[in-house]
């Protein structure tokens, strides 16, 4: 089918800036189904599996057994044995891998400056929810265009090769207002809309972690087990929603096929790495905050399970909408799950909710567990790196986090600047992409490598036995040394064999784009090589000592006995 580019004469010829858009006449309904013109409108977020879910959960089952688990369990009993952050924790370890440490603080600026953008829209949907009717059901609102077509609407409807739903426009052309960019050379100005719901998230923000744990802790209690409460409520609601059998059998029927193909592994390993968090300095800097004797063995287990568990429902209240959809559709589940990323949850899922019974109910929850979700992960990240720089700049900052907090909240409101822009969504796919996956991987591989070959095993599960009573088993011992490395390596080459090919809506990225997100992944990741090569030349002696003294811990970790503090090496 013909598709009509936003930017074109055809797609605009109706509407212009501060004119009302009126939508087309009465239509016949049934020539051709939104189903034709999703490719063009979808938003990837670097997970493509949702195409073939059932052969998705396998390959993520196995990940998560031998990758994802094993490393997140390294990471909370590194972080309560040395209890320091992700930057000084490697004088304890392999002082020449400090810039590990560094690498993470750069990749949590880039994710909160395009992450928390994010946010910003689904507040804005919140917000604009407050209504009897959802602005996203009309076609009848000034942002719409001729091509604006409703057909859930009552009466006669033609869905076209040029029709647009009204949750679709209300996305592009409202909130985001992309019409009005032309690509990334020419990104627009600032969205006030948004700036303003991206500065009341970061006071949020800010307000939450100020103080440290003890007050995002507090915190925690409710934006973590909110969004629970909200799952339960949309997954009932689903189940009840008719053909929403449909969904459920996607979501769990496997493609044996898909099984053959690498991007599926590469999706499934991807994805377990980035909910469970090992490489983010999260867990590192929780952990630092345990007693010494905790049982982070449990915590690993426990919270890995649940996490997984919580993917899994939340598939389940996904697939019951989309198979809801494509029943008043009329069209296979593929058509409609083609939509992936934050397009999935904007558009399909907000349409759908809207055409439900009571959907502003069902919309304002919705969207208010959205934003929960995302400042749990927002809390986290940036506690990650304040506890990193207080832990390696005590003297500075030690009695000033406040301030420090301020500056960090302050920097990464200016960072997500250029997302704010009309064009702002390009940016956000573009950093989605690059400037976070790959250099996370590398960082969680290079961290597997540091503790597991230059640390020790052995040393490393010693710590363990001297904090829990007992030694890691060797199925533990095979991940952290060999399995988990090789997972890590193997994504990491599929995705530099084959980068991504960027298009969002209508818009295909550059060729430039891919060395521009080559240079922002690498703007992280250079701190490492960088601070080996400048402690190797600080370090005196010949290089062979320069490189035992690089790799030995030089400073003790202190043990506590009762009310003394032992050191140890």
């Amino acid at each position: 089918m013909e598709t009509t580019p936003l930017d074109s004469k055809k797609g605009q010829s109706a509407c212009k800036d501060g004119e009302d858009c009126q939508k087309n006449g009465i239509l016949q309904k049934g020539l051709t189904s939104p189903g034709d013109k999703a490719e063009a409108g979808q938003i990837s977020n670097g997970y493509s599996a949702v195409q073939s879910s059932g052969a998705f959960l396998i390959p993520y089952t196995i990940m998560a057994i031998f990758g994802g688990i094993p490393l997140f369990y390294m990471e909370l009993a590194l972080g309560q044995y040395h209890r320091n952050g992700c930057i000084s924790i490697w004088k304890k370890i392999c002082p020449i891998f400090k810039g590990i440490g560094f690498a993470i603080c750069i990749i949590a600026f880039y994710i909160a400056s395009y992450y928390n953008t994010i946010m910003a829209w689904a507040l804005y949907y919140l917000i604009s929810s407050f209504t009897d009717q959802l602005p996203w059901t009309s076609c009848e609102n000034p942002w719409n265009t001729d091509n604006c077509t409703n057909y859930f609407s009552e009466g006669n409807i033609t869905w076209t090769s040029h029709s647009i739903s009204p949750a679709e426009e209300f996305y592009t052309r409202h909130v985001l207002q992309i019409h009005k960019s032309q690509g990334l050379d020419d990104v627009g100005g600032i969205s006030w809309q948004l700036a303003l719901c991206i500065m009341l998230i970061f006071t949020i923000v800010y307000f939450s972690i100020w103080k440290g744990v003890k007050t995002s802790g507090k915190v925690v209690w409710v934006t973590a087990t909110f969004p629970y409460i909200i799952l339960s409520i949309l997954l009932v609601r689903g189940a009840t929603l008719p053909g929403a059998w449909r969904g459920v059998l996607f979501y769990l029927k496997p493609n044996w096929q898909k099984l053959l193909e690498t991007g599926v592994w590469v999706d499934a390993a991807a994805q377990i790495f980035f909910s469970l968090g090992p490489g983010f300095g999260v867990l590192l800097a929780f952990a630092s905050y345990n007693k010494f004797n905790n049982n982070c063995y449990q915590d690993a287990l426990v919270t890995s399970i649940v996490n997984c568990m919580t993917s899994f429902m939340s598939g389940f209240v996904i697939f019951t909408v989309l198979g809801y959809m494509a029943e008043m559709r009329n069209e296979d589940v593929s058509e409609v799950a083609k939509d992936t990323g934050p397009s999935l949850l904007f558009i399909t899922y907000a349409e759908a909710i809207a055409n439900m019974p009571a959907a502003t109910f069902f919309a304002i929850i919705f969207f208010l567990m959205i934003i929960t979700l995302g400042l749990d992960s927002t809390f986290a990240g940036l506690e990650g790196v304040i506890t990193a720089v207080l832990d390696e700049f005590p003297h500075v900052w030690a009695k000033r986090r406040e301030w420090f907090v301020l500056a960090v909240v302050i920097t990464c409101f200016f960072g997500s600047l250029s997302t704010l822009t009309f064009g702002g969504a390009y940016v956000v796919k573009l950093l989605e992409e690059y400037a976070t996956g790959p250099a996370v991987l590398t960082v969680v591989f290079l961290e597997a490598i540091a503790v597991s070959w230059f640390y020790g095993i052995n040393q490393f599960c010693s710590d363990v036995k001297e904090m829990l009573g007992f030694s890691p088993g060797w199925f533990w011992r095979i991940c952290w040394v060999a399995i988990s490395p090789i997972f890590l390596l193997f994504i990491i080459c599929s995705f530099l064999s084959s980068p991504p090919e960027l298009r969002l809506f209508n818009y295909n990225y550059p060729r430039w784009t891919v060395l521009l997100g080559y240079c922002i992944g690498t703007s992280s990741f250079i701190c490492i090589p960088t601070y080996i090569t400048y402690r190797l030349i600080v370090t005196p002696g010949t290089f062979k000592e320069r490189v035992l003294k690089s790799i030995t811990p030089e400073t003790p970790t202190e043990i506590p006995f009762g009310d003394l503090r032992l050191n140890t090496v």
